[in-house]
C-alpha cells in the first residue's frame, strides 16, 4: 500500500461523549494507527488546518496533539513539507499503557451497558474468548 493510499484512508474521528479530551483522542488515534499498521513510518498526516476543519475544532488543539507526539518521537514535522510518522520505534511506558487500557475498558463497559449487558456478561464472554484463543495456540 502506498503512503498516499494509507494517508487518505486514515481519518481522525471524535467521540464527544467519551469524556476524553480531543487532543488525547487525536494522540490515541495516531498511536492506534501505528499499532494496527494503518500508519507506518514516512506516512504523512493531514495538516493541522485540515484536521481542525474536518473535525470543526480549534487548530491549537490539533497542534497540541501533534506537538506531544513529536516530543515522544512519534512524529517528525518538516517545515514547509508536512508532518510525518517517524521511522523510529516508539516504546510506550507502563503509565501510558495503563491509562490507555483503563480508557478502553471504561468505553467498553459503558457501550456494553448502554446495550443492556452487565459486567458479568462481559466477563463471561471475555473468558470464552480467552479459552478460544488458548485452543488456537
Amino acid at each position: 500500500m502506498s503512503t498516499t493510499a494509507r494517508t487518505k484512508a486514515f481519518e481522525f474521528r471524535l467521540d464527544i461523549r467519551s469524556g476524553v479530551p480531543v487532543y488525547r483522542q487525536i494522540i490515541d488515534q495516531v498511536m492506534g494507527g501505528i499499532a494496527s499498521g494503518t500508519l507506518a513510518g514516512g506516512d504523512q498526516l493531514p495538516t493541522v488546518r485540515q484536521v481542525a476543519v474536518d473535525l470543526s475544532i480549534n487548530p491549537n488543539t490539533v497542534m497540541r496533539a501533534y506537538r506531544e507526539l513529536e516530543i515522544r518521537g512519534v512524529l517528525d514535522t518538516q517545515q514547509g513539507t508536512g508532518t510525518f510518522i517517524s521511522h523510529q520505534k516508539v516504546e510506550r511506558d507502563e503509565v501510558e499503557q495503563q491509562r490507555q487500557l483503563n480508557q478502553l475498558v471504561g468505553e467498553f463497559v459503558a457501550r456494553a451497558g448502554s446495550a443492556g449487558f452487565t459486567v458479568e456478561d462481559l466477563l463471561e464472554r471475555l473468558h470464552d474468548v480467552q479459552t478460544e484463543v488458548g485452543k488456537n495456540r
